[in-house]
């Protein structure tokens, strides 16, 4: 079976959405019976972003992929009618559900294009439940055409090898330690400006890893992108990672830093927290008090929510997640 992959993300950022088109690849390339055909379109910048939205996934992709069994498009950009059967991820609807968070082209792209993408797509695919309630609510898509395959977790994002301390030496290590975490492009939905509040407030150093984005937002402690490896390490030196965004379609830090063994403080009522699966401090998102005192009770139950959030992580891997793509694939073939 060939199919086409649209790996365009990998070439535009290195955050959530490159993350999980290089996850599923890894899980992937190797599969006995697929055969899998790279499709992209342009570079960086803004003008390459113009000429995708407006000529390669309206039109280029469908050619490319007209001689293959299925396309799969790993974001909600697509054709809106394939020549295959073709599939189209979700990874969040933050366009459509706050488009004044978002440049212009965005907005106009959310409200010209993505409803017509998923209506024509043979099978859509949510990265997490809340995803899918978001497609159907704010899409008028049918729930029942809507499967939810949830991310994975990068094998480089592990604990460290030295013997794991008691829940109480966790506790007492993590009351002493350095600094907070926060893991974000710099954008306003990522709320970053009330998680420096928060770490005022709790009297904590707070470092910022993320690309630089958009919306004016500039941040105390913003060390900018840093390689996996060091990103890795920085999750794991931490004595916890924040992480109240205002809306993500899934929120893939919250298992990295579980998956390094380090507690989460994130947002309630959102993605994230099904994501947590009760393994992290749930916050209000809208309150640096909340959220101040969510570092405080991480570092008081450092080392349960250092085995919960293990526990929890070990169960998102690129396999799981490649096993049900493909088997959409054989599908929809």
């Amino acid at each position: 079976m060939r199919v086409g992959v649209d790996v365009s993300p990998l070439v535009q950022t290195r955050a959530g959405t490159a993350r999980h088109v290089r996850g599923l690849l890894s899980a992937l390339r190797e599969r006995p019976g697929l055969d899998l055909v790279l499709l992209r379109y342009g570079g960086t910048g803004r003008a390459s972003s113009i000429l995708r939205d407006t000529v390669w996934y309206p039109r280029g992709i469908a050619r490319r992929a007209a001689r293959l069994d299925v396309l799969h498009c790993t974001t909600f950009r697509g054709p809106a009618r394939g020549r295959v059967p073709t599939a189209v991820t979700v990874h969040d609807l933050a366009v459509l559900r706050y488009p004044a968070a978002f440049p212009r082209w965005h907005r106009l792209y959310g409200r010209a294009g993505l409803r017509r993408v998923l209506a024509g797509a043979d099978a859509i695919v949510a990265v997490s439940e809340f995803t899918k309630r978001e497609v159907v609510d704010l899409a008028d898509v049918p729930a029942e055409r809507v499967r939810v395959v949830a991310n994975g977790v990068d094998p480089i994002f592990r604990p460290d090898p030295a013997p794991r301390a008691t829940a109480r030496e966790a506790s007492d290590e993590a009351s002493r330690a350095g600094y907070v975490l926060a893991v974000a492009t710099l954008e306003p939905r990522k709320n970053l400006e009330r998680a420096v509040q928060a770490a005022r407030l709790a009297g904590r150093e707070l470092r910022v890893v993320g690309a630089r984005g958009w919306g004016g937002i500039a941040v105390e402690g913003w060390v900018g992108e840093v390689p996996d490896a060091e990103l890795a390490a920085l999750y794991r030196g931490a004595s916890c990672v924040l992480y109240p965004s205002l809306y993500e379609g899934f929120g893939l830090p919250v298992l990295e830093a579980m998956a390094c063994g380090t507690p989460v403080v994130t947002s309630r009522g959102t993605a994230m927290e099904e994501v947590a699966g009760g393994a992290a401090v749930l916050v209000d998102p809208s309150d640096p008090a909340s959220i101040a005192d969510g570092i405080t009770e991480a570092d008081r139950r450092s080392g349960e929510l250092v085995r919960l959030g293990l526990e929890r992580a070990s169960g998102f891997t690129w396999d799981v997640a490649a096993d049900a793509v493909e088997s959409l694939w054989r599908e929809l073939a």
